[in-house]
């Protein structure tokens, strides 16, 4: 099958947008790598400090030029996603062993749970610690002494920052190992019923909390389709996790195994070995417009479009919002995973997978092809699944079928023939929408704005019943620059219980929301912020807005609207208490989102 015409025009695009910035990335590259580790030049005492506490591997270190490799992990037992990697370590080091290597811890980065932080002022430092991440992981590698590398690391900003620190050390060969969702609980729509009910004052807090217990119950990611989810999927469109292994469960037999293949993986990958292959040439122009391809047919999380475009500059790739948007428009919604059906990632997993819509993709001419993956070349090798024959590993061909209509569908046969993210643009501003959950009646939105500078505000007037018709809920002042950009998921059960009683409803936001995000319009990403004077800040309560998720617009139609001066609003109890008072520099230096709302420069 040729590739879509505008897959290739977009990467062109790319590419050619890239040329400069890209090259001197891969020279930068090339350059590290021509020097090789350093642990053979380090001094004596250098060599000491690195090996004291290596063990076994001690006199190998000092005395061969074996292949040696670097963890940098997530690890903590706070987090159900990340609580599995606690056995990771050990795993690696006696499978490298086995096979004439050596491996050691190199350093750990922060993890922080959005579910936990949602609506608390931590959220505000969410964002943040991506870039945290990917200077943590800077260090850890910074004493050069590694022929390859291992990420431990799952959730929302984790992956992406491991992938920022990853491109740092482009030279050295990465893989990314996760450790799998939890097996399912409560339903996520159960879940989410639930939570409408304690919203309208149906339900105790004690029977909220059974139901979220239920739903979150055991190690693993949550089994909804957010941004935790969204990231293992895009490790395998673009080749940085062993095919078929996001969505294995922890603690079982195949994943160990998938977990001992990968670090061995790693080190084979090394330039010690035949088939030198550094993270470097796998994330290259095909592999992020993969990952956007991706990101349009399983409808995955907003949080991406931030996401990937700093990924991407990390390493000298610029991609924009009209990359996601142009790919959209052609890339079919080949998914149903909750929020935007009933099913959740093992259900999906089950019937077919990643695997199945990457065969569909591939055959519909909506990837490409060519790239290089850890697992070799070619994008063909993520169309298997693992396998344990006994106690041996192997892969076998996936299933060319859905095992299940109404969970993934072939690309002749989709759920909607476009994809589930789409780029807004008008008078306000730029923005984003996530439209797959959304239903086509609720797409358009022209309604009077209620305009609000935290989401507690929002949902105080929701509880004294100020809201009575149709509206657009405006919450502003929620930029990277304003306060670091939270989420602003816990809006999601008011809003839905107004749209719910027949009201036309939407969101217009400077912030983010969830990738959880679902039946409710929601303009986010707003670009210029509230803070920078963008047009969101000249709004009043009253003013009509038209977002148009079908025609891509977002407007402000009161004349005379944005003539006003912008809006100051008093930010200063952001600015401390929680360690937000440690991140004044990361608030001041950030770009905005549409450049990936990073601290980093280009």
């Amino acid at each position: 099958m040729s590739l879509n015409p505008t897959l290739a025009k977009v990467t062109d695009r790319i590419i050619e947008r890239s040329a400069t910035t890209r090259a001197a990335y891969l020279d930068r590259m090339r350059a590290a790598q021509s020097k090789g580790p350093a642990r053979a030049h380090l001094s004596c005492s250098g060599q000491a400090h690195a090996y004291a506490a290596a063990g076994p591997d001690q006199a190998q270190l000092a005395e061969a030029s074996v292949g040696h490799l670097g963890i940098v992990t997530a690890y903590n037992d706070m987090l159900s996603a990340h609580q599995p990697f606690e056995s990771y370590p050990q795993l690696i080091r006696d499978s490298v062993r086995a096979v004439g290597g050596t491996a050691q811890v190199a350093g750990g980065v922060p993890a922080m749970c959005d579910g936990v932080t949602q609506g608390e002022a931590g959220m505000e430092l969410s964002l943040f610690s991506r870039d945290a991440i990917a200077m943590a992981t800077g260090i850890a590698l910074s004493h050069n002494t590694f022929d390859a590398s291992v990420y431990l690391g799952v959730c929302d900003k984790i992956v992406p920052g491991l992938v920022i620190g990853a491109q740092a050390f482009g030279h050295l060969p990465a893989v990314f190992l996760p450790a799998g969702p939890m097996t399912s609980g409560l339903s996520n729509d159960e879940k989410a019923q639930i939570r409408q009910k304690f919203a309208k004052g149906e339900i105790s807090r004690d029977e909220l909390l059974k139901a979220e217990m239920a739903a979150y119950h055991g190690p693993g990611t949550c089994t909804f389709y957010g941004t935790a989810n969204t990231n293992q999927m895009l490790m395998e469109f673009m080749g940085l996790h062993l095919p078929g292994s996001s969505f294995v469960n922890p603690n079982t037999p195949l994943r160990d195994a998938l977990t001992t293949e990968g670090a061995r993986r790693a080190l084979s990958l090394s330039a010690l070995g035949n088939h030198y292959t550094p993270v470097c040439d796998i994330l290259d122009e095909k592999a992020y417009a993969n990952g956007i391809a991706g990101l349009m047919a399983t409808g995955g999380s907003t949080n991406l479009l931030i996401h990937l475009i700093a990924m991407a500059r990390a390493g000298g790739i610029i991609l924009d919002w009209q990359d996601f948007s142009d790919l959209s428009d052609v890339v079919p919604l080949l998914a149903r995973v909750y929020p935007n059906g009933l099913a959740d990632v093992n259900h999906f997993h089950a019937a077919g997978g990643l695997g199945f819509m990457i065969g569909e993709l591939l055959k519909a001419g909506y990837l490409h092809p060519d790239t290089k993956t850890v697992a070799g070349e070619g994008l063909e090798n993520y169309t298997t699944e693992p396998f344990l024959e006994g106690e041996a590993l192997t892969w076998r061909a996936g299933t060319d079928q859905s095992l299940n209509e109404g969970i993934v569908r072939p690309a002749s046969a989709p759920f909607q023939e476009t994809g589930g993210l789409k780029r807004l643009s008008g008078d306000l501003g730029t923005a984003v929408i996530k439209v797959s959950a959304v239903a086509e009646e609720h797409r358009i939105v022209e309604a009077p704005a209620r305009v609000f500078h935290d989401q507690d505000e929002a949902k105080a007037a929701f509880k004294a019943g100020e809201f009575t018709g149709d509206v657009i809920v405006v919450v502003r002042f929620q930029g990277p620059k304003a306060n670091g950009m939270p989420e602003l998921h816990s809006l999601t059960p008011m809003l839905s219980i107004l749209q719910g009683r027949g009201h036309k409803v939407a969101l217009v936001t400077d912030g983010r929301m969830s990738g959880a995000s679902g039946k409710i319009p929601a303009a986010i990403h707003v670009v210029p912020e509230a803070l920078d004077g963008g047009a969101i800040a000249r709004i009043q309560d009253g003013d009509m807005i038209r977002l148009d998720a079908v025609a891509g617009t977002l407007d402000v139609l009161s004349e005379g609207a944005l003539d006003r001066d912008a809006v100051v609003a008093d930010l200063s109890a952001n600015t401390h208490g929680v360690g937000r008072e440690l991140f004044a520099s990361f608030r001041r230096a950030v770009g905005s989102a549409d450049t990936g709302a990073t601290v980093f420069g280009d």
